[in-house]
Order: C-alpha cells, then structure tokens, then sequence
C-alpha cells in the first residue's frame, strides 16, 4: 500500500455530488461540486475530473479515494438492480412462527426473494446447540434454488454468540451453488432474530450494487490517470476499504449524514454539537458526541424494513434547496418533492418556472445565485415560505436535543443559507469555510472502524475475559477494514449484564477506530 499522501473524496446527494482534495495536513487543495446524474456514475466522474484537473501538483499523488454513495440506499427504496436471494434461517423447531421476511412490503420481498427456508439448527444463549445442524435440510435447498439465487443469506439464532452452524451452512451451500455470494447474519447485525436477518437479506441483496459502484468508480478514477486505494464510506461516520465493502454493502446506507458530521466536525474544531445538512432534496439533523455521530438507540427502518444495525441518530426532513414552493386552496405549501439535480434549470434565479427554497432564500438576500430575476408577484410567497421552512428546522432541532439546555449548532451542506441566523434552544450557530463540501471533506478525513455487538458468557475468566475477547475482535475488525494496526484504540464500550439467566452472561459492545493504514 503506498504511503499516505493526498485524498480525494467524494459524495453523492440527491442534488450535487462533490469532490475535494486535501494534502496530508487535512487542507484542502482542490474541490469540485456538480449535478449528480440521473445514472449517479457518471456525476461522480464528472466530480472528480473537475477537482483534478485545477491541481497545481502532480495527479499521481492522490494516493487514497473515498467515497459517500446513496446507490445503496436507492437501490432499496426504488426497488431496482437487487441480487435475488436464497434466505435460508437455521432456527427449526422454535422460529416457525414467524416466516423469514415477515412484514416486508410485498413489492421488495417478490424483488428479492429467490426461496425461503427454515431448518433445524440454531444456539442458545450459552452457546450450546437448541438442535443439531440438519445439514441434508441445508444441501437439499441450495439445490433448489440453483439457477434462480443470485446470493444466499443465513441466519441463526443467537448467531452473535456462536457462529458454527452459520459457518457450516455456508461451506454446505458452496458445494451446491459454487463460488455465490453469502451473507452470514453474525457478521452484520447484533441480537435479535428478525431484525438481524433482514439486514443479512439486505446485504445480500446489494451485493450487485456494490460490485457495480466499486466498478464505476475505479473507471472514473482511472478516466482521470488515477490509481489510489479505494475505501468507501460507512454509516458510523467511517471508512472501510473496497473489498470489506464489496462483502458488506449495507454498511454504505446512510453514510452520507454521517460524512458530513464528520466534516463539521474537522471544519470547525468542535466535537460536541447538533449539525445541520441542508442539501437539494432533505435535510438531517444530528448530533455529534466525542467527534463522532451520536448512533441510534434502536434499530433503524430501511425501505419498510426494520433492521437492527447501527445508523446515525437523525431527523431528516423533506426540505432543500431544490424543495418546490407552491400556493393553494390550503394556502402556502413547502414539498415534500424537490427538483433536485435539475435545480439549476428549472429554479427562478435560473431562468426556470419552478419556485423553490433557493429562489426563496435568494429574496431573502441570504444567497447570490443565479442571473435572472425573482419577479415581483412571487416574493409574499416566497417569504412565507422560508418561514415555514425556518419552523421545521427549528422542530427538528428541538426533536434531536436531550436537553433543555442550549447547543451550538453548525449548519452545513450546499442549501445552508436556509438555516436562520438563530434558532430557539441553540446557543449560536456556525458556518465554516468550505461547508457546502462537507461531506466530501468528512469521507476524505475518516478513519477506519470495527464494531463487535454479541452475547459473551461469564466462564472461568469472569467479566474481563469476555471484555478482552470483545475488544480484541473489534481491533482485528478494524484492521480488516483497512485500519492502521498500530493506532487503533477503543473509542466505545458498552457493557449490560443479562438477568435471570442460570449461567451468568453479558452483552458487551465494542467500537474501534484508528487511522488509515499506511
């Protein structure tokens, strides 16, 4: 791996993808933001070229790319480019009362599903088998969703606390199906069955996604006479390299709030504060704690689908730049649709017939953009508006807040000139250099993460065995995700004792971080 010298990152929103370059000393060189395109690829090309090309120093030494997608995310919600997937659940006797994909919308499950099954195997809590693994049962279906199975997902109960029947299963299917892709459910979520199993599902289901973004962006870095390593962006805020995002896709989803947390976190030196992302189409509001997003307490709800996987703890609503502005019988309207990426064709400032937030904040004189004039008939509208747009900033800054005490507030993101000058319950508000290319700048600063979220029992060496064991997979984790073995340090631990049990046990959750490796 060559030595760490410039990055170049990327991200992809609704309205804009951007691309920055920084030096070694995290300054920023160079950055570009385009319309992201209607195939995504070839905007995230377009970024790219245009950051490149002003660079008063050689190219080659971009040594490291990363990148923050929604092609993930898109593929869930649109329903489209999904592998067709084997689940397979390892839980017979005591799981049938509940099928595999239970409560998926009908649409994405026919999309998905190439075959559901249940067979005897399963762990209890102590890690001693409920049954056997009934390996014929496990052959048996492989062999029947041959030529249908794109990818192959397996889950077992209680999994997180012994992955062997998972890990046999898995062998068995390669024998039947050859080299396909197999999302195992321990390596992906924590404790709870259904939801675990619909994140593995989910996984595999992106598999093609994956292989497809990883494809595109070599291309474009290669259209650019580039060859860095390539990382993508994770939903905690962090990176993982090619290959662990290739095997993990659904890690990508929601890594673009993430980025930019993390950029306002680099742009502004503060580690503890609520950040606003106003893009083109939405915007999120998070907190920051320690430097990193503060994560969700409870699972998180992808495309009608309950997951149990850790995401950033936001409220996002359905307000940008690109957000269309209306008057109607029920009075003034504000979305929830945007013009998105055609924002600069169809807005007033541009010469368009569409009013939206842009034109709004424009009138308002807390933007210069555009070369056309908002006629005079459409400013009252316009003003109210961005008032309604001010009231649901400020109810979703009010909803992310777990104190009556004020925060500070840093607004970031290309639509930003929508967030007023001061908010209730917000001490002040900053706006940082460079922070409509936040995001972009949070990939390229990430480090690199591994989360361990298991079941441990108390054996002969008692609670600090099972902490050293769980903070030792979270540092090899993180090393397999692309991180510098020398610098990794735990940066969470979270232990909670499981009660009424007759063999004492704990669920302990580890996070690591560290720097790239170089």
């Amino acid at each position: 791996m060559p030595p760490l010298d410039l990055r170049l990152g990327i991200d992809v929103g609704g309205t804009n993808t951007d691309a920055v370059v920084l030096d070694p000393n995290d300054r920023l060189l160079a950055r570009a933001k385009v319309p992201t395109t209607p195939d995504v690829t070839t905007g995230i090309a377009r970024a790219i070229a245009s950051a490149v090309e002003p660079l008063e120093v050689d190219r080659r030494r971009i040594t490291h790319a990363m990148l923050g997608t929604t092609h993930a995310t898109n593929a869930v919600l649109e329903r489209r480019r999904l592998h067709r997937v084997a689940v397979l659940r390892l839980g017979a006797p005591a799981t049938f009362a509940v099928r595999p994909l239970f409560g998926w919308p009908e649409d994405l499950r026919a999309a998905v599903s190439a075959g559901e099954a249940i067979v005897e195997g399963g762990i209890e809590f102590d890690g001693r088998e409920i049954v056997p693994l009934a390996a014929d049962d496990v052959s048996r279906f492989a062999a029947s969703v041959a030529g249908r199975a794109q990818a192959v997902a397996i889950s077992s109960v209680f999994a997180p606390v012994s992955a062997d029947h998972e890990l046999a299963a898995r062998d068995l299917v390669r024998k039947e199906l050859g080299d396909v892709h197999v999302s195992l459910s321990h390596e992906i979520g924590s404790i709870g069955l259904l939801e675990r199993e619909n994140a593995t599902v989910l996984n595999a289901a992106l598999a093609g996604v994956a292989q497809d973004v990883a494809r595109a962006f070599r291309s474009a870095l290669r259209a650019c006479d580039l060859d860095p390593v390539t990382y993508f962006a994770q939903n905690d805020g962090t990176l993982m390299d090619l290959e662990y995002a290739l095997r993990f896709p659904v890690l990508t989803i929601g890594s673009g709030p993430a980025n930019s947390i993390r950029g306002a976190v680099h742009l502004t030196g503060m580690s503890d504060a609520i950040v606003v992302d106003v893009g083109g189409t939405s915007t999120d509001v998070g907190v920051v704690v320690r430097g990193f997003p503060r994560e969700s307490s409870t699972g998180v709800e992808i495309g009608g689908i309950k997951t149990n996987f850790r995401m950033p703890d936001l409220v996002t609503i359905a307000l940008g730049g690109g957000t269309i502005v209306r008057s109607g019988s029920e009075g003034v309207t504000v979305g929830p649709d945007s013009v998105g990426y055609r924002l600069s064709e169809e807005g007033l400032v541009f010469g368009g017939s569409t009013p939206t937030l842009t034109d709004a904040a424009v009138a308002a004189g807390r933007l210069e953009l555009g070369n056309h004039a908002i006629p005079a008939g459409l400013r009252a509208l316009l003003d109210a508006a961005l008032a309604r747009a001010e009231a649901a900033l400020a109810d979703a800054v009010d909803r992310v807040k777990t104190s009556r005490e004020p925060r500070p507030l840093i607004a970031v993101g290309g639509g930003s000139a929508l967030v007023p000058d001061s908010l209730p319950g917000v001490s002040d508000i900053r706006r940082p250099e460079h922070f409509d290319v936040a995001n972009a700048i949070g990939a390229a600063i990430a480090s690199v993460s591994g989360e361990v979220d298991r079941i441990f029992n108390l054996g002969p060496g008692g609670r600090a065995a099972a902490v050293d064991e769980a903070v030792s997979e979270a540092r090899d984790r993180a090393v397999a995700a692309g991180a510098s073995p020398a610098t990794v340090e735990i940066v969470e631990l979270e232990e909670i004792p499981l009660t009424y049990l007759i063999n004492p046990a704990v669920r302990i959750r580890a996070k690591a971080a560290g720097p790239l490796d170089t």
